[in-house]
C-alpha cells in the first residue's frame, strides 16, 4: 500500500442525544468537539440524529406513515394529469 494516502483511523465516540445512547469505535471522520469516555479518557465526539438505540427497525416502535394523504396532497399541489396514450 502507499502511505500518506489513507485518512487516519482513531478511536470516536458517537453519540445519540435523542435516546442517551453512546458508544465508542474507530472511525475516520473529525470532530472538533470531545467527551470524557469511561474510561477517563478524552475522545472526539460525534452527535448522530439516529442509531440503533432509536431507529424503528431495532428498537420495535413503528411510527404512521399517511401515505393517502401525502398522495392526497400532491395530486392538489400539482393537479392529475391524463394517461398518456400512444
Amino acid at each position: 500500500m502507499r502511505s500518506g494516502i489513507h485518512p487516519v483511523s482513531r478511536p470516536v465516540v458517537f453519540r445519540d442525544r435523542a435516546a442517551g445512547f453512546q458508544f465508542l469505535t474507530r472511525s475516520t471522520v473529525e470532530s472538533e468537539h470531545t467527551v470524557e469516555w469511561e474510561d477517563g479518557t478524552t475522545y472526539p465526539v460525534v452527535d448522530v440524529e439516529i442509531s440503533s438505540a432509536s431507529h424503528p427497525f431495532y428498537t420495535g416502535t413503528s411510527r404512521v406513515v399517511d401515505t393517502a394523504g401525502r398522495v392526497e396532497r400532491f395530486e392538489r399541489r400539482y393537479g392529475r394529469t391524463a394517461p398518456v396514450r400512444n
